[in-house]
């Protein structure tokens, strides 16, 4: 059965999944690119988003090839999808990994404002929801063929989804650095409460990976 799931997706010691002030020269926000460290060097992701040969393949490389493992669609808040904010100006921004998109199946854009499907080299297609989270699960269900979907995030992207309580499972990469601000993927959060527990963990050098599942 299709599952609803976060992988791979970095927190801070205090808990922020981005850092303060996002633009397009910091789509992370302030910060926010030395949360990723331990996936940066693995071989999946030099692969994968970067195009490149090399890189490691140890347990942070284990997490990275799961991460992309039987999923079927994405679902990504708009501004994963770029810096834009209110009505598209243009036709012109496809995104922060140019052409070839390291999804390769559908993707899910979460927005207020209307944008017609864009194709990309590689399989992936960005198709822009106006009508909600559950507009978004359906549709990335119904095209994702029994496979899964993922939420890529922001924090605001899940949290709704965990409000809901439609998230199955998540992988969190815990990162040993603190970012002071930003976007905060618990506060306010019952977790307990929403049914969720800790499933699992594993330390390596560069982050305190985390699995929680819904009971």
């Amino acid at each position: 059965m299709s599952k609803l799931r976060v992988n791979a997706f970095t927190l801070s010691l205090d808990g922020y999944g981005a850092g303060p002030d996002q633009s397009l020269s910091n789509p992370l926000g302030v910060g926010g690119e030395n949360l990723h460290k331990w996936m940066v060097g693995t071989r999946t992701f030099r692969h994968m988003v970067l195009g490149k040969d090399g890189g490691t393949t140890d347990t942070d490389d284990g997490f990275t090839v799961r991460s992309f493992e039987n999923v079927g669609a994405w679902i990504l808040g708009r501004n994963m999808f770029g810096p834009i904010r209110g009505e598209w100006p243009d036709e012109n921004w496809k995104g922060w990994w140019g052409d070839d998109p390291p999804y390769h199946v559908p993707v899910f854009v979460l927005t207020h404002h209307k944008r017609a499907p864009i194709e990309m080299k590689g399989g992936t297609t960005f198709c822009f929801v106006t009508d909600g989270i559950h507009s978004a699960l359906e549709q990335a269900k119904a095209t994702a063929s029994g496979r899964d979907v993922r939420v890529g995030g922001g924090v605001s992207t899940i949290r709704q989804y965990l409000e809901q309580r439609l998230i199955d499972e998540m992988h969190l990469a815990i990162s040993p650095i603190l970012l002071g601000s930003g976007e905060h993927l618990f506060a306010g959060l019952d977790m307990l409460k929403l049914g969720y527990r800790c499933t699992g963990q594993v330390a390596t050098a560069d982050a305190t990976h985390v699995t929680i599942g819904r009971v």
